[in-house]
């Protein structure tokens, strides 16, 4: 299909980049394999999400037929993606598997499908998820594509989105709800000519699903910005220190490379938000719950949504088991750039230095 034939083209750039050896052989030690190990049996997505810890106010909807279940996929049957900090969930209503991305704190993202309660760990996920989409490791990615009436993908005009993206370039192939203004973006359209692919009928500020397809089965109808809009945010994160720790084992990390994660941490090149966003769900509010918060009351979970996604702009990530696993002196290095970029930020300095132990 065009999206698996447009990663496969771009993996090429890093060739050179294939997981190492001990990836592909290595014990995982992520949320789902210590589910595997402790013995753990799962009856359905509600009760894989509470194993996870995973809230469902973070569910998202992709339509586009950009998955391995992709026949079953399509406007009238959208697939469900949930998360936390170190898991993605992918449900599709129907089939029989359910997929699970989870983060090993040292190896990176492990793919997994779980079937009649059994988890399987799966290498095949590597086909498009280890490329120039994640940049050269195994991860996670949001696309934003020009869908056509049945989901599929237009051949051109496939990107890969994050906070960086402006928001007309984001979000084709996936439902949005929220108040957003005028800021037009590639939601909640199709492409209804297949003379003109790149032509969507989006639609902006639609805070309802209704009409669009029937939710029965889905554990909530809509599919929040301020989730998805997080979700971008933390898979490149997460695919950066990946990077990161790899190079560290295989020598030192390049410093472009501990460069664009200090800068990624610190969403310096954040595409500003030229209206304010409000979400739909209640994930704005449970997420900015979760803390940790310093003694002003502050937490880098705090959301801004008036001209930018965070208010101290910091990622929550930098308390991820991830980040704490890199060698002390690539954390070292990552601090000092981290900190360089924080020099006009006051506030969020001081948030780090009460709420993070190991600066």
């Amino acid at each position: 299909m065009a999206w698996r034939w447009l990663v496969a083209l771009l993996a090429q750039i890093y060739a050179s980049n294939l997981p190492p050896a001990e990836y592909l052989r290595a014990t995982p030690d992520d949320p789902v394999a210590r589910l595997i190990r402790a013995g753990v049996k799962v009856d359905g997505l509600p009760d894989l999400l509470d194993h996870l810890g995973i809230a469902a106010d973070s569910q998202a909807l992709v339509f586009s037929k950009t998955s391995f279940q992709s026949e079953k996929i399509s406007p009238r049957n959208p697939r469900a993606i949930y998360f936390n900090d170190e898991v993605a969930v992918g449900w599709v209503r129907g089939s029989a598997s359910m997929e699970v991305a989870a983060v090993d704190p040292r190896q990176g993202v492990m793919f997994y499908t779980l079937a009649g309660g059994r988890f399987e760990r799966q290498q095949v996920c590597l086909k498009c998820h280890q490329g120039a989409a994640t940049v050269g490791v195994p991860g996670l990615f949001v696309g934003s594509v020009f869908p056509d009436v049945s989901g599929m993908p237009a051949r051109d005009g496939a990107i890969i989105t994050d906070h960086r993206t402006p928001f007309a370039d984001r979000w084709g192939g996936w439902y949005v709800n929220a108040v957003r203004g005028e800021q037009a973006d590639r939601a909640n359209g199709v492409a209804l000519d297949p003379s003109e692919p790149q032509a969507l009928n989006s639609l902006q500020n639609l805070t309802s699903l209704a009409g669009k397809f029937d939710a029965s089965g889905y554990l909530t109808p809509v599919s929040d910005i301020v989730a998805l809009m997080t979700f971008e945010h933390q898979t490149q994160a997460i695919n950066l220190m990946t990077r990161v720790a790899w190079e560290s084992r295989m020598g030192l990390p390049a410093d472009a490379d501990l460069d664009a994660l200090a800068r990624d941490l610190t969403f310096a090149d954040e595409a500003p938000l030229k209206q304010p966003v409000e979400g739909v769900s209640s994930f704005g509010r449970t997420f900015a719950g979760r803390g940790p918060r310093d003694r002003k009351g502050r937490s880098l979970r705090d959301f801004d949504l008036q001209t930018r996604l965070f208010r101290y702009r910091v990622s929550y990530m930098v308390y991820s088991a991830q980040f704490d696993a890199l060698p002390r002196e690539v954390r070292d290095a990552l601090w000092r750039r981290i900190f360089g970029e924080l020099k006009d930020r006051p506030d969020a300095i001081e948030i780090l230095r009460d709420t993070k132990a190991s600066i």
